[in-house]
């Protein structure tokens, strides 16, 4: 009776030391299934098709991923401010979401090689003529809560002395978008690709995109457990792999019309 006992608890500790040694890699194989999170008010990164179905650059990468780990992909639609507490909560695996690699940011969670680059950048109405960064003293001043963009355009704000008084933060980015349509306010700070896209609507044809935020790369990864270094490391590879495969560059063309342009490939390489 003692050595069943005994030999029923050594492969308790068996199965828990087993367990306890198993990493998000081996948790995601297992299950079957990738729990992506994507910001999807983020058009082309990001968005909801005409069929009303998860699409995008950051998507196809979901896709792409799920398809190497050879598991199903769950697109998980998150805001800007999901992003790490849905990687702490263990609702997501991996975030690919446009995430800026911030130093703050990385004492919460792991950072991949970059995966993108942006601009930032003003779209304001045609009638504004926003010609500098500086134009944006006497006007109404919004964006996106929690992103980059935010942080940039505040921290102007603040060495220049404007105050801000004449900023608001958005919940999401339709929000922020929606709000300049609507004229709460009269410029709007987000991204070159962003901005891109909105000028082809008809909503926004009598806007302009103006300035970019001086002096600044957004440089973007994926984001997962800081913990996680295995599984990072394989999502480190995986990039590698979209450029050197080509399957980085058919993203680019699907959705921006385009190859990818050769100084945005050599600054993914250089900024690893």
């Amino acid at each position: 009776m003692i050595k069943k006992l005994a030999a029923a608890a050594l492969a308790c500790v068996a199965f828990t030391s087993v367990n306890a040694t198993a990493d998000q890699l081996d948790t995601v194989i297992q299950r079957g299934t990738l729990n992506c999170g994507v910001v999807l008010d983020f058009p082309p990164m990001g968005y909801f098709d005409a069929d009303n179905q998860p699409a995008g650059f950051d998507v196809d990468y979901c896709n792409d991923l799920a398809e190497v780990l050879g598991v199903d992909v769950n697109i998980l639609n998150l805001t800007w401010g999901d992003r790490i507490p849905s990687l702490i909560s263990g609702k997501t695996d991996v975030v690919i979401g446009s995430t800026s690699d911030t130093m703050e940011r990385a004492k919460t969670v792991g950072f991949t090689y970059p995966y993108f680059v942006f601009k930032f950048q003003v779209i304001a109405p045609k009638e504004e003529n926003i010609s500098s960064f500086d134009d944006l003293k006497n006007v109404k001043v919004g964006a996106a809560l929690g992103t980059t963009y935010e942080t940039e355009y505040l921290a102007y704000a603040e060495k220049k002395g404007w105050g801000t008084d004449n900023y608001t933060a958005f919940k999401s980015e339709n929000d922020a978008y929606l709000g300049l349509y609507q004229g709460k306010v009269d410029a709007v700070i987000s991204t070159n690709t962003n901005i891109a896209t909105k000028l082809q609507s008809e909503e926004f044809k009598d806007f302009s995109a103006g300035p970019f935020v001086p002096n600044y790369d957004d440089v973007v990864g994926l984001i997962a457990k800081r913990s996680e270094t295995a599984w990072i490391n394989y999502l480190n590879l995986f990039l590698v792999r979209q450029i050197r495969d080509g399957n980085m560059n058919a993203a680019y063309n699907k959705h921006f019309g385009s190859d990818a342009p050769a100084d945005l490939i050599q600054s993914l390489r250089d900024n690893k």
